[in-house]
This record gives C-alpha cells, structure tokens and sequence, in this order.
C-alpha cells in the first residue's frame, strides 16, 4: 500500500486576483494549520489553479488531486472553503463523494465536516445556498454596471485598454475615470498611424514593436496580431468607449487545445460579439483622431482581402474597382478557354458586368453592356497610373495643397456635432407643441404652422448634416489616400517595373476610386488629378501610341477620359 500523506488545494478564479496574491495567502493559511495540526506536507501534494472558473469542473491542479486520491496516495486534504473545490453544488457533491470513496478525509478551514448525513446535508444545503448566491450577485452586478452605462460612468467598467489607467472611483472622489497613460498613449498613436497612414501589416507592427523594447499591458515585450486587431477595433480610442459589445456563452467541446493553451479552459465560456444596437457608449478621453482611426479600419479590410487573394494566387488586378457605366453593378471576373471546351490551349481573362447575367434576375438580362479582355484592360489601366505616377512635383504639390484642406475642413467634424444638437432640439420642441395640442392648450390653427415650420427647419439641417457627414467622410478618405504620394514617388524613383502583382495592385487601388465601363468608353475615375500635359499610356498589346482603348474591347476607338470633375478641361 503506498504511503498516504496530506495535501491542501487552492484556487482563485482570475488571473488578476492571481497577480495580486490572493493564491498566497490562501496557500500560506493553510500550510500554516497543516503545522499546526503536526502534519508533514510533501512539496508534490500542493495543488494549486490559478485564474480557473470554479464553475468549471477540470483543472489541471483538481485533475491531478483526483488521480492523487483514486490511487490512495492522500488520507488528509485541506481546503480553505468549499467554493474553492466548486462552485456549482452538483460539482462539490461530486468531489465530495469521490473524495470519501477513496478514503481521504476533507478539511474545510472556514467549517468543520463531520461524518454524518446530517453533516452532508447541511454541506449540500450551504453549496446550494451559495449557488443561489453567486447567481444572484452577478446578475445585480450585470444591472447596476448596465445603468452605470446608461448614466455614462466608467465605474460600468473593470479595466481600460493600452494608454489609459482605470482609476476605481474609491480611488477618483467617488467617481470612476480612465487617465491617459502618456507613454502607452504615444505608441498607440503610432500604431494606428502604422496601420492607417503607412498601410503596414498587423505582423509588421508587431515587428516593430518588438524591436523597439515596447512592454505591452502586462509588462512582456511580445506582441501578437490578435492584441493589435483588438486595440485597432477599439472605439475607446476616439472617445467612445462601448460597454456591453460581447458577453460569454457555454464553450463548445474542442477536439484539441488552441496552440499556447492549456487543454481545460480557464473559463467556463467563449466570448461573442453582441449586436451594435445593443452596445452602450460612455464618453472617455480620445487618443486617436477620428479620420486615422477610420483609415485603419479600411487597412484593416484590405489586409483581410490582400490575405485571401495571397491564399487564392493574383489573378483580377481590377477586382472591386471595375463598375458599368450603364446599370451601376460591377464587373466581375470570368475565364473562358480560348477555344471552345478546349482547356488546354490556354483560357481568355474577361471582365463581365453583373447585370449582363440573365439568370441572376429572373431570366432576363437588365444590361447589354458587353464584357472587356482582362490583360489588355489591365495593361491599359496600369499604364495610364504610372503616367500618373511619373509626375512626383505635381504628387508632392497635391499632397501639401489636399493636407491644408484635410486641416482647414475640420471645422466640418463641429458643424456636423452642432447640426446634430440642433435637430434633437427641434424635435423635442415638435414633440412639445403635439404635447401641448392633445392637452387643449393651443388650438389647431396655431399648432399646424408652428409645427411645419418646425419640420421644415429640421428638413434643412438633416440636409446639411448630410453635406457635412460626406465632407467628413471625403476628409477621412483624404488623409488614406494623400499620405501614400511621397511613398509612391519612392516607387516611382525605384523603378516601377520591378513591382510585383501586389504591390500593382495597392498602387491602383489607392489611386483610383473607380473604372467606369460603358461599351467602347472606359474612364478612369482618380482619387488625385493627374496633372496638365501628362503623357499618354504605354502602347497596348497591338502596338500602336494612340491613347484610345480599342485593345481593350475589340470594337471601335474611344478617347481616353477622366472623370469631368477631375480632369483637366479638354482642349
């Protein structure tokens, strides 16, 4: 029979009560009554989780207890209280009867445990009540913290993101704040203007933050893509911290553990993203500036893209840019082999408008517009950019003119606030005189002009509102697209033709906004003017210089235009 010896477990459910010693002093409480008592503790029978749920039944420390006892290597074990063993009564019934099978004796510091079942009832009776409990608190903490929100406090929340400090509001005069951490805040800033501005990857960010010493929230100098994609997404960092964007669910089985780790969860739950109409904003210092925080949402989305075409291999140079002129859908890619089922002599590359396709609109076709040859198309649009691009003083002189603009347009950003606070009181001043009207106090002859005025002034604001939110939204794409020019005369500098099939790519999507499609016409719609004189693109794939794109089509010859609100007037 093998030597039976006494042994304590101990757990606390957070890593943050792990941080602060919370396992310490449990583990010190109890190794100071195993003295007591003149029992020997082995340095292997100390069984300690840190930062386990204990609703959650396995636990790599409670896993290795059991199998302790099953094999008979324990008589005695000391538990600070029975929610340490779990949470949920039907778990500590469980343990509690697996324990005393095995003939190991369970003493509770908080509470003696006798051996009879008027001593297991009141044992089940406490686990139930505590249950019930713990229950009941979180729901009131879910509650109070939900109202919190609603009242726009900070006490609704527990921690603050990278660049803020959470101050408790028993430590900020009775109320809860989040304080700019200078340091945290600088590469925050930076790491958006990464992403948003210079366009890098979210592993490239990483990169550099690595090299650069940077310590993350928990002091470690590691930084992974997933930490960033969280702090990219993050709200908080233009002023509106949203509470309430996720909540935890039952964890589904998983076949293996995630890569990192451990095999048991340390929580009982997933975590899924709530609906937007459910999420509550609460007002905190803003650290980013709206426009960048928006280019890098839509960096965010090109990396996506960029990774799926990598995963896919290049093949549609002009994917999401190419549109009919005629019904508005866009064109899409499609492959034919060149002649006839006959794969193997190779296969035709064409761009097809949407509206062309009969059997997406119940039979009947809602475009004749014809499809385009996808190199001659690509060669074409990529000759017209660099014509563009070979022009780095008109580059560097658009990209100074369009930032004094980005500047001088802020005031758009308070117009739009100021609009905003004058239709909700408008609104409440209809919703008063409707008041006043039902309660008899002003009758109708009085109430209908009052009214329509009324309306009539908040149908001009809604309209500047709009005029003012498309002001701030052509700002924002303004500051993506103008901060790229100095990279892009760089590129021209290196020798254009030693770009690859993505860096192509990026170069004409930042350029241009769209290519409209209509029969023979093709026109370029560019983000940034090309400049006066530029020269005309390179020849097509049938030779020639004429700047026309019959290569493109096969059917007659049409002018090369741009979009009449960009373009230099013709001659």
């Amino acid at each position: 029979m093998p030597d039976r010896h006494v042994a304590f477990y101990a757990r606390v459910s957070t890593e943050g009560q792990a941080r602060d010693n919370t396992i310490a002093s449990q583990i010190t409480a109890l190794r100071e009554r195993i003295a007591a008592d003149g029992r020997q503790l082995e340095p292997d029978d100390a069984y300690v989780d840190e930062g386990y749920s204990g609703s959650v039944l396995v636990r790599p420390a409670l896993e290795r207890l059991r199998d302790a006892a099953a094999a008979g290597r324990i008589d005695q074990l000391y538990v600070l209280a029975p929610d340490r063993l779990a949470r949920r009564h039907a778990h500590q019934a469980l343990l509690m009867e697996e324990f005393r099978r095995a003939g190991m004796e369970v003493l509770f510091m908080n509470r003696p445990i006798g051996g009879t079942a008027e001593d297991d009832l009141l044992l089940q009776m406490q686990g139930v009540i505590a249950e019930y409990e713990r229950s009941k608190i979180l729901e009131r903490s879910r509650r109070g913290r939900r109202h919190a929100a609603r009242a726009g406090l900070l006490s609704a929340f527990t921690t603050a993101p990278f660049g803020y400090r959470y101050v408790p509001k028993d430590q900020g005069g009775g109320v809860a704040r989040f304080d700019v951490v200078p340091e945290e805040a600088r590469f925050v800033r930076l790491i958006f203007a990464w992403i948003g501005l210079e366009r890098l990857s979210l592993r490239e960010v990483c990169r550099r933050l690595q090299q650069a010493g940077v310590p993350n929230r928990r002091g470690s100098g590691l930084w992974y893509a997933s930490t960033l994609h969280g702090m990219l997404s993050n709200m908080a960092y233009i002023g509106r911290a949203m509470y309430g964007h996720s909540r935890y669910l039952p964890s589904r089985p998983r076949l293996r553990p995630l890569r990192g780790h451990p095999q048991p969860p340390k929580r009982p739950g997933i975590r899924v993203a709530v609906p937007r109409e459910e999420w509550i904003e609460v007002p905190v210092p803003a650290l980013v500036d709206p426009a960048v925080f928006e280019a890098a949402q839509i960096q965010l989305a090109e990396n996506r893209q960029r990774k799926r075409d990598s995963l896919r291999g290049p093949r549609w140079l002009l994917q999401g840019l190419t549109v009919c002129h005629r019904c508005g859908y866009a064109y899409y890619g499609k492959t034919a082999p060149v002649s006839g089922r006959d794969r193997s002599k190779g296969e035709y590359r064409h761009y097809r408008c949407t509206g062309t396709d009969a059997h997406r609109f119940g039979g009947t076709a809602i475009c004749d517009n014809h499809p385009v040859r996808g190199d001659h198309l690509e060669q074409a649009v990529w000759g017209h950019v660099r014509a563009l691009l070979e022009a780095p003083d008109r580059l560097a002189d658009e990209y100074q003119r369009r930032l004094k603009e980005a500047y001088d347009g802020r005031a758009k950003s308070e117009e739009l606030a100021q609009i905003v606070h004058q239709i909700a009181a408008l609104q409440r001043g209809i919703g008063r005189l409707i008041d006043s009207y039902a309660a008899g106090v002003i009758d109708r002859s009085e109430f209908e002009p009052r009214v329509a005025g009324l309306k009539t002034r908040v149908a001009q604001l809604q309209q500047r509102q709009q005029d003012a939110a498309e002001a701030a939204d052509a700002e924002r794409e303004l500051i993506l697209v103008t901060s790229q020019l100095e990279n892009f005369a760089t590129k021209v500098r290196a020798g254009l033709d030693t770009l690859d099939w993505l860096g192509t790519r990026d170069i004409i999507r930042t350029l241009v906004r769209r290519i409209e499609i209509d029969g023979d016409d093709i026109e370029v719609v560019f983000r940034v003017p090309p400049p006066s004189g530029s020269a005309p693109p390179p020849p097509g794939p049938a030779g020639g210089n004429a700047p026309n794109w019959q290569d493109c089509t096969g059917g007659r010859r049409a002018d090369l235009r741009l979009d009449d609100t960009l373009a230099p007037p013709r001659p």
